[in-house]
């Protein structure tokens, strides 16, 4: 069987003390392909050097997490698309709105969610979406690029069953799906018993979102398959079918 966390920040200094411990345990355990968004200038050389060390099995995003944008965020957007012009990243990400912990630069987090979603147009890539406690603000955006066919992922999709419906309507969309759905009373168990897997990625988030039973401690991309066995208990169908379509699906999006 073959796994993919489609979204795991591996260069995260949780990982400091046994990185390369927590990938090669993930890679014995099938979890073999590992995507990694970027968080902002600070992050990157920790993930270029992750996907160095693992070039077979760990792939780098390259974009701004909402909650790095602040004042000086243009620039931030510059350095990005200087990367992207010099060398391969496989997709733009993580970017989007987060309006649970501040609100301060909401109207910069949209112009630069926009700027981002025009950067994958323009390299041909997909783009991978944060969007805490912002659904509607997200979708308003995410609709104005509804005719240019890209691909995205919903990550750490947390909403109802109508909202998922929404998201899949949307185009070539998938629903990142992580340790929230093992959690009692998430009601994401909901959502994936109503949504065809044809439309989900597995991913952890780690090392946040620890999945049951490791939750609020540091979650390592292993954990995954706890998240792709939760599936398919809802689901009624193997864990090897769960795998083999989640990879599936993230091939599509990422085409890698």
């Amino acid at each position: 069987m073959i796994f993919t966390d489609t979204h795991t920040h591996l260069y995260s200094k949780d990982f400091d003390e046994d990185r390369s411990i927590v990938i090669q345990n993930a890679i014995d355990e099938g979890v073999t392909r590992l995507f990694m968004p970027n968080v902002d200038s600070k992050s990157i050389e920790g993930m270029l050097e992750v996907e160095k060390t693992f070039s077979v099995n760990c792939f780098s995003m390259m974009g701004i997490h909402p909650c790095s944008i602040n004042e000086n965020y243009l620039d931030e957007l510059n350095l990005v698309e200087q990367w992207l012009s010099k060398r391969k990243f496989v997709a733009i990400g993580e970017i989007g709105i987060d309006l649970y912990w501040d609100k301060t630069f909401f109207s910069q987090q949209q112009d630069a969610f926009r700027k981002q979603i025009q950067l994958a147009k323009k390299y041909n890539l997909p783009y991978v979406i944060h969007s805490r406690n912002s659904f509607n603000e997200v979708m308003e955006i995410v609709s104005e690029f509804k005719n240019d066919n890209l691909k995205a992922i919903f990550h750490c999709f947390s909403g109802n069953v109508e909202q998922a419906e929404q998201v899949i309507a949307s185009g070539n969309f998938k629903l990142g799906i992580g340790g929230v759905v093992t959690f009692k009373n998430s009601g994401l168990d909901k959502v994936v018993e109503a949504i065809d897997l044809k439309h989900l990625v597995l991913e952890t988030d780690a090392p946040y979102l620890a999945p049951v039973p490791h939750r609020g401690k540091r979650n390592d991309p292993n954990y995954l398959i706890l998240v792709a066995k939760k599936i398919a208990e809802i689901k009624g169908v193997s864990l090897e079918e769960v795998a083999a379509i989640t990879t599936q699906n993230s091939l599509e999006v990422f085409n890698s």
